[in-house]
């Protein structure tokens, strides 16, 4: 007969893992998409959570009163928002290329679902999103988050974060110069041949000066600019591996500050 029986201090010890880990699923990217339900969040929390529990060390909690214990319960649900964060800034990238991109197509106007956060986006924005998102599925990187998470209870034991602001502040300064580099590389095909294409309507408008450059040039930067997206499909996996090594320094990066 199995017996579940169990103490009051693993129960405690549980449910401060549970707080960490439902708190990362809840904002970390692909666990974290607003299309998942929230049932499945939590029950993907719970169960991680109960194999984190019977694969780590148990620590003692210690604390004086019910205040102390949420105290505890804050530095926990802080943490695993803080290395779920840290991921999930990087998703950002792919929306501030796809901005960047619609408005040298004149795409602006246009705007979709994002299907990570289910509000307005840009139509490249949110194509780069759903690719990068099946670039994490195929590339096994959200693997890598769990394993990143789990991690962290070695680090980090249960009850032992300390943040270090200064840390947490110069990594974020750090990430700031990465994400315009990042998200210019994978928009830069767009901005060079539309550059270019503004060259030659210019000249255009010079020696034939009766054509109505505006309205061909409408026209023509948002042909050009899908036929140039649709030619540099192959440099997105490239563009991923940029996204996916600076999600993993982010990570490494907020565990160090609060170690």
């Amino acid at each position: 007969m199995i017996d579940f029986t169990f103490t009051y201090a693993d129960l405690e010890f549980f449910l401060l893992i549970v707080v960490r880990v439902t708190c990362f699923i809840f904002i970390a990217p692909f666990f974290g998409m607003d299309n998942v339900p929230r049932r499945v969040k939590v029950g993907l929390g719970i169960f991680i959570s109960y194999l984190i529990f019977v694969s780590i060390n148990h620590n003692e909690v210690v604390y004086d009163t019910v205040t102390e214990y949420a105290i505890i319960v804050m530095k926990e649900a802080l943490t695993g928002l803080l290395i779920g964060w840290g991921a999930q800034l990087c998703t950002t990238i792919a929306a501030f290329a796809g901005h960047i991109s619609d408005m040298e197509v004149g795409l602006t106007m246009v705007s979709l679902m994002d299907p990570a956060t289910r509000q307005s986006a840009s139509f490249s924005g949110v194509y780069y999103q759903y690719m990068f998102t099946l670039f994490m599925i195929i590339s096994g990187m959200y693997q890598y988050l769990l394993q990143a998470l789990i991690d962290t209870f070695t680090l980090i034991p249960v009850n032992g974060a300390v943040f270090q602001i200064d840390s947490l502040v110069s990594s974020m300064i750090g990430f700031m110069s990465d994400y315009v580099v990042i998200g210019f590389r994978i928009c830069m095909p767009i901005v060079c041949v539309i550059l270019l294409l503004n060259c030659v309507l210019g000249i255009l408008a010079k020696v034939a000066p009766q054509m109505n450059m505006f309205a061909v040039g409408m026209q023509m930067k948002v042909l050009t600019g899908l036929c140039i997206m649709f030619l540099t499909v192959r440099m997105l996996p490239g563009a991923a591996d940029f996204i996916f090594q600076e999600m993993k320094t982010m990570i490494a990066a907020f565990v160090e500050g609060m170690i």
